[in-house]
C-alpha cells in the first residue's frame, strides 16, 4: 500500500529504502499485470483489500509480507 509509482517503490526497495533483505535479493522486476487493475484505488479500498489479495498472491508462490 503506497501512492508512490510502482517504479518508484521498486528503486527504493532495491536500494535498501523500506526494503527486506529477500527483497533486495530476489526481488526482479514488477508484474504490471498483477497490480495494474488495482490502481488508483481510495484509501478505504485498499484497506479491505490488501489482506485478501495477499493471501491469494501468497497461494500463487508469491512472497507476500503485510502488517
Amino acid at each position: 500500500m503506497t501512492g508512490l509509482d510502482p517504479d518508484l517503490r521498486f528503486d527504493k526497495h532495491k536500494a535498501g529504502i523500506q526494503s527486506n533483505r529477500y527483497f533486495k535479493i530476489y526481488g526482479l522486476r514488477l508484474l504490471p499485470d498483477l497490480y495494474e487493475g488495482f490502481n488508483p484505488l481510495s484509501y478505504d479500498e485498499v484497506v479491505s483489500l490488501e489482506i485478501e489479495i495477499g493471501i491469494d498472491l501468497r497461494s500463487a508462490g508469491f512472497g507476500v509480507w503485510q502488517a
